[in-house]
C-alpha cells in the first residue's frame, strides 16, 4: 500500500483523540460507584457530581484558542507532544482524588489535553494527507475518540473505579512515546521557510521512492505568500463564511444531544426500562458507534461529505423523534426495546456524519493563514455548547421529563436538516485552494 506510513501517522496522532474518548465515556461506568462513596473517602453532591462530569468539556472550551495559537508558534507535532504531559497529571489527580474539587480539577485538565487534540489532530492529519486520502485521515479523530468511548464503557463494566482511571492514564503516555518519531506537518515547515524539512516529511510519509517534487513547490509557493497578522486572515469575507459554516455545524453536533446520551447513558437506559444491564447497554452504543463510524470513513472520499451530514441528520432526527414519543407516551406501555433501538439510530446517525465530518471542514474550510486561530474558534464553540448540554440535560430533565429533552434535540435536528441542505458546500475532492474558491463563489454542490 503506497503511503502507508502516512496512515500510520495519522492513527498515532489520533491517538490524543482516543484519550479524549476515555474521558467522555468515564462519566457514565462509574457514576453510581462514586456517587455511592464507593470508589472514593468522599460522595458527591448531585451538584457536585454534575459539575464533575461537565468540567471536562469547560476544560475543552478554555483550550481550544490557546493551542490554536501555540501550533501557529511552534508546530503541529511539538504542541501535542506537550499535550502528554498534563494530560497524565490530570488523570493523576482523578486517581488520587482526596476531595471532590480534585476531581473537578482532574477533569478540567483532561478535558482541556483533550479539546486540544479536537484541533491539532484533525490539522495535522489533514496536513499530511494526499488529495485522495485526506477525507479518510480527517476523520480519524473521530474513529480514535469512538474506540476510546468504548474502552473506557468495557472497561467501567469490569474494573473498580481505581482501576479504570488507571487503564485511561496510560494512553496519554503512550501517544507520547509513539508520536515522537512522526514527522512535523510538511505544511508548517514550508509555512516557516523550512522547505528542505517539508520535503524529507513528506518522503517520509509518501514512501521514500515518491516523488514529491511537485508537492514540496506547492508548499513552499503558498509558504511564500505575504504573511498576514491572524486577526487579518480571520476578518476575510472568505473566512468569516467558512467560520459560520464551522460554528453551525459544531452546534448542531452538540445540540442534537450526543454527549447528553453518552454522559447520562446508563441512566436514560435505566429509567427506560430496557431489561439490559445498564453496563451492557452502553457497550452495545459504544459497539455501534465504533461500526458506525468506520462505515462513515469508508464512504466519505466516496459519497461526500454533504450527503453523510444530511444522511446523518435525518436518522438522528427520527431517533430523537421516537425518543420523545416513548417517554411523552409510552412508558407504561411493554415497549423497553424502542428507546435502546431509538438510540442506537441515534448513534449510527450520529457517527455517520455529525461524529466525525464537522472536525474534518474545519480543516478543510480555511486558509492556511487562517486555520489555527479560526479553527480553535469553531472547536471552542464545539465545547462551550458541549459544557451547555451535558449541565442543562439533567437538569431539564428533572423539571421538565426526559421527553422535554428529546423534543428539543428532534427540533435542532430538523434544523440541522435545513441548514445542510441550503449551506454547506461539498469539499469531497478538491483542493483547500478550490474549497476556497468554492466558498467566495457561493456555490455549495
Amino acid at each position: 500500500m503506497s503511503g502507508w506510513k502516512q496512515y500510520l501517522a495519522g492513527i498515532i496522532a489520533a491517538l490524543g483523540a482516543f484519550c479524549l474518548g476515555c474521558c467522555i465515556g468515564w462519566s457514565g461506568p462509574v457514576e453510581k460507584e462514586v456517587r455511592m462513596g464507593a470508589a472514593y473517602k468522599f460522595a458527591p453532591t448531585s451538584m457536585e457530581w454534575g459539575w464533575i462530569s461537565s468540567l471536562m468539556t469547560l476544560g475543552g472550551a478554555a483550550s481550544c484558542i490557546p493551542v490554536g495559537i501555540l501550533i501557529g508558534i511552534f508546530g503541529r507535532k511539538i504542541t501535542m507532544l506537550g499535550l502528554a504531559p498534563p494530560f497524565m497529571v490530570g488523570w493523576l489527580l482523578i486517581i488520587i482524588a482526596q476531595k471532590p474539587y480534585m476531581l473537578m480539577i482532574g477533569r478540567f485538565i483532561v478535558g482541556a489535553c483533550g479539546g486540544a487534540f479536537c484541533i491539532t489532530a484533525p490539522m495535522y492529519n489533514t496536513e499530511i494527507a494526499e488529495l485522495s486520502k485526506r477525507g479518510v485521515m480527517g476523520c480519524f479523530f473521530q474513529l480514535l475518540i469512538v474506540h476510546g468511548i468504548l474502552y473506557a464503557f468495557i472497561v467501567g463494566a469490569f474494573a473498580k473505579v481505581k482501576l479504570m482511571n488507571i487503564l485511561c492514564a496510560i494512553w496519554p503516555f503512550v501517544f507520547f512515546v509513539l508520536f515522537i518519531w512522526m514527522p512535523e506537518s510538511p505544511v508548517y515547515l514550508a509555512q516557516k521557510g523550512k522547505n528542505e524539512k517539508a520535503g524529507k516529511a513528506l518522503k517520509f510519509l509518501r514512501g521514500m521512492d515518491a516523488d514529491v517534487t511537485a508537492e514540496t513547490n506547492q508548499m513552499a509557493s503558498e509558504g511564500q505568500k505575504e504573511k498576514v497578522k491572524p486577526m487579518q486572515a480571520l476578518c476575510r469575507r472568505n473566512t468569516l463564511k467558512s467560520l459560520t459554516i464551522s460554528m453551525m455545524l459544531m452546534l448542531f453536533q452538540q445540540a442534537t444531544g450526543i454527549n447528553a446520551i453518552l454522559f447520562y447513558a446508563t441512566g436514560i437506559f435505566t429509567a427506560a426500562g430496557t431489561g439490559f444491564t445498564p453496563s451492557t447497554s452502553t457497550i452495545i452504543l459504544g459497539v455501534v458507534q465504533v461500526i458506525a463510524t468506520i462505515i462513515s470513513i469508508a464512504l466519505i472520499d466516496r459519497i461526500g461529505r454533504k450527503i453523510l451530514l444530511l444522511v446523518s441528520a435525518s436518522l438522528m432526527f427520527v431517533a430523537t423523534l421516537l425518543m420523545a414519543i416513548y417517554f411523552q407516551w409510552l412508558t407504561l406501555k411493554d415497549v423497553g426495546w424502542l428507546p435502546v433501538l431509538a438510540i442506537c439510530v441515534f448513534i449510527i446517525g450520529f457517527s455517520f456524519g455529525f461524529g466525525p465530518v464537522p472536525w474534518l471542514l474545519m480543516a478543510e474550510l480555511f486558509a492556511e493563514d487562517a486555520k489555527p486561530v479560526a479553527g480553535a474558534i469553531a472547536g471552542t464553540t464545539n465545547w462551550v455548547f458541549a459544557f451547555c448540554v451535558t449541565l442543562a440535560f439533567p437538569l431539564i430533565k428533572d423539571e421538565c421529563g426526559p421527553a422535554a429533552c428529546f423534543w428539543i434535540f428532534a427540533a435542532v435536528s430538523f434544523a440541522a436538516i435545513v441548514f445542510v441542505l441550503f449551506l454547506v458546500p461539498e469539499t469531497k475532492g478538491k483542493t483547500l485552494n478550490e474549497i476556497q474558491g468554492l466558498i467566495e463563489g457561493g456555490k455549495k454542490d
